[in-house]
């Protein structure tokens, strides 16, 4: 059955792939995003996935924004919270512009994204709540506080979904990302990138691809019994 996904943040790196990995899965695929209007318009023209501007940290813009995509595209199954941002700096130097920031779409954007959505699945018996997380979540990092505080929250609120939505046919889980080969990633300087990869056993950076394959198998109907989970995608660079 044709399924249709809605992907925040879904039109570069790691949610670029995830777009075309469900789009290539057979879903209908919508991708959000919040302000690179040409990055969209050729990601749009590259796969034929539409696009939406939004920002997540909005609860009105996100309504508003699921609304119009279920106008086009018919009722939202699959929901890939992805959207995120950094604002990183020591705790002692950490302003509270840059936590707030980071607790809007990190934390509060997976709610704004997930609360409009959620009764139409529970009506439907069915629902794929995908949350992508991230390794520092999981062990904290220098200079992240609030980066690694939404991250360990967004494991939370897939737990207590899970819980609320499993008679109802909806399942939530999340992905926690090690380092990934992203633009981002890619443009810090390259001693600084070899000693990332120096602490990944697996000795090399995660590609977008593979974090995309994990949505894919979450979001399928194969996945019906895995739920409240957490896939730790990191090449063995930490362990829960």
């Amino acid at each position: 059955m044709a399924r249709t996904a809605l992907v925040t943040g879904g039109s570069r790196g790691i949610g670029a792939a995830i777009s075309q990995a469900l789009k290539a899965q057979g879903c209908t695929v919508a991708a959000t995003y919040a302000g690179n209007d040409e990055a969209a318009a050729k990601f749009t023209e590259e796969t034929g996935i539409k696009t939406y501007k939004w920002n997540v940290g909005s609860y009105e813009e996100s309504a508003a924004g699921i609304a119009k995509v279920e106008e086009d595209l018919g009722p939202i199954d699959i929901v890939v919270a992805n959207a995120g941002i950094t604002r990183d700096a020591p705790f002692h130097k950490m302003t509270p512009q840059q936590w707030q920031e980071v607790i809007d779409t990190n934390l509060t954007g997976v709610f704004n994204t997930v609360h409009p959505i959620w009764p139409g699945m529970r009506e439907r018996k069915f629902g794929r709540v995908i949350v992508i997380s991230s390794i520092n979540g999981q062990k904290g990092q220098f200079a992240q506080v609030n980066y690694a505080a939404t991250k360990a929250g967004d494991l939370g609120i897939v737990k207590s979904l899970a819980q609320e939505g499993a008679r109802a046919g909806i399942t939530a889980n999340a992905i926690c990302p090690g380092y990934i080969a992203t633009e981002m990633v890619m443009a810090v300087p390259e001693k600084v990138r070899e000693s990332i990869i120096g602490q990944i056993p697996a000795g090399r950076l995660g590609e977008p691809e593979e974090i995309a394959r994990c949505v894919a198998f979450l979001a399928s109907d194969d996945s019906g019994f895995i739920n409240g989970s957490t896939i730790s995608a990191n090449g063995a660079q930490f362990f829960v």
